[in-house]
């Protein structure tokens, strides 16, 4: 872990923070760029971020095109190979079932994201898909980094939706 940043808790690196700002950056363009759910995400390897993503599933007529998906998908395509061995992926909102599994199939080593995903999320506030002792794989898993910046962006786009 590289030195803690003064305003993040004690599980979080300033690299850790990094990498969720550029994936809320990543969530504030789909929100923009193509007005999707404001969910972006960064997968990260030995330091190098090999895949980017963000929410496309309405713009692309994919329900799988989660940003989360999107990133797995450039990332193994980056390194022609469907295993992500050591990887970590920061995303904003905690992640659902779908993409929990995807994660577990891909071999991450490690999960960070932001808000918690109260309905639906699989990374430990209402599934714990991650870590399920009857999967072959499990990934460590961290939430809360910048949870209000992320939370704030799905309030207000859920707001002007209304």
């Amino acid at each position: 872990m590289t030195d803690l940043a003064p305003e993040l808790p004690g599980v979080f690196s300033a690299e850790d923070a990094q990498h969720m700002r550029h994936a809320l950056q990543l969530a504030a363009h789909a929100r923009d760029a193509e007005n999707e759910v404001p969910v972006g995400a960064v997968l990260v390897l030995d330091g190098q971020v090999l895949g980017l993503g963000w929410n496309r599933n309405i713009t692309l007529h994919d329900p799988t095109a989660h940003a989360e998906i999107m990133a797995l998908r450039a990332a193994g395509e980056r390194l022609a190979n469907h295993r992500l061995s050591g990887a970590t992926l920061y995303v904003t909102l905690e992640p659902c079932a779908m993409c929990a599994m995807a994660m577990v199939h891909a071999r991450l080593a490690r999960v960070v994201y932001a808000a918690v995903e109260p309905k639906t999320g699989a990374a430990g506030s209402v599934f714990d898909t991650l870590i399920d002792a009857r999967h072959n794989h499990r990934i460590a898993v961290a939430g809360g980094l910048l949870a209000e910046e992320s939370a704030a962006l799905l309030r207000d786009f859920f707001r002007a939706r209304r």
